[in-house]
């Protein structure tokens, strides 16, 4: 699949000498939606601000949709919607005109069937004609991404996006996501949510101090770093665990009617059948075992953990 954006070599000094990125490349494929994963400080944000063109980049290039953010900022910053962290809005204006004004911004004449969608599709339509200081806090954010979708941008960043908001909102927004990626554009998200990255992105980008950790497909990615836990339920309570049982990544459940094994997918052996060879021989009986893979949180942390 072909890259919308393109970012090589990419670094960023601030005045004072603390670099925020260092020397970061990445392809965002089109029509994907890229989850960027990260702690606070970790490079999100400077790298979208840059790609946005509202930083500039210290060392490195940047391109999107075949333009470089440089010498074709005019087609780069058309091409695309960003929905920022703080929300920045003109209280006393209405909604209907605050998004209609968005459009005229990028020199796009007018085009009051597609603000018309966007208001409907973010549920927004009842209160086109509400000025923004009578919104919740939850509809001003839904404003502010109406405002990134009104010149029809190809390219989405959404840096945030549901922090803050109820869970309901979170979960309409990401239907609203998923319509926006079937219609064509790509979706970069950041998020704390991690949640948020297992139900809709495409591919994980992990961002530590300022450089890139990792960025891979999600299921591959769960499927390579991740580990799985066995369980094994027993028939009947055990207070400790016998001698030979007390091994690493084994332990007792506090109800003690359960063992837990944790082990590494990507291990030549998993230790399986030697574990449960030796629950027989103490003569534990068990009724039934299950395996369950890491979430996406728990590589996430072991991830940035590695990075440090």
């Amino acid at each position: 699949m072909a890259s919308i954006i393109s970012v090589k070599n990419l670094s960023k000094t601030y005045k004072g000498g603390f670099q925020a990125l260092k020397n970061v490349s990445l392809d965002v494929e089109d029509g994907e939606i890229l989850a960027l994963l990260g702690p606070n400080g970790a490079g999100k944000t400077t790298m979208i601000s840059i790609i946005c063109g509202i930083v500039t980049p210290t060392e490195g290039t940047v391109t999107v949709d075949g333009h470089d953010i440089g010498t074709g900022y005019r087609h780069t910053r058309s091409a695309i919607g960003l929905v920022p962290q703080e929300i920045s809005l003109d209280i006393f204006n209405t909604v209907w005109n605050t998004v209609r004004f968005s459009r005229g911004l990028y020199g796009l004449p007018p085009n009051d069937e597609h603000i018309e969608k966007v208001l409907k599709d973010l549920s927004l339509w009842d209160k086109k004609d509400s000025k923004i200081i009578a919104l919740s806090g939850g509809m001003k954010r839904r404003v502010v991404i109406a405002k990134a979708l009104a010149h029809e941008p190809k390219i989405l960043f959404l840096d945030e996006p549901t922090a803050g908001v109820d869970v309901e909102l979170r979960k309409d927004m990401w239907q609203l996501v998923r319509k926006l990626r079937e219609s064509g554009v790509t979706i970069i998200l950041t998020t704390h949510y991690i949640e948020e990255a297992e139900e809709m992105a495409d591919r994980v980008g992990v961002i530590n101090h300022g450089e890139v950790v990792v960025v891979e497909e999600k299921n591959a990615l769960m499927q390579k770093m991740g580990k799985k836990q066995l369980s094994i339920e027993l028939a009947e309570k055990l207070d400790s665990l016998p001698k030979k049982l007390a091994k690493d990544g084994l332990r007792l459940a506090d109800d003690g009617m359960t063992i837990i094994y944790d082990y590494d997918t990507r291990a030549d052996r998993t230790g399986i059948t030697a574990l449960l060879n030796d629950v027989r021989e103490e003569g534990i009986a068990f009724r039934d075992l299950e395996t369950r893979q890491s979430s996406l949180e728990q590589i996430f942390v072991d991830l940035v953990g590695e990075a440090k």
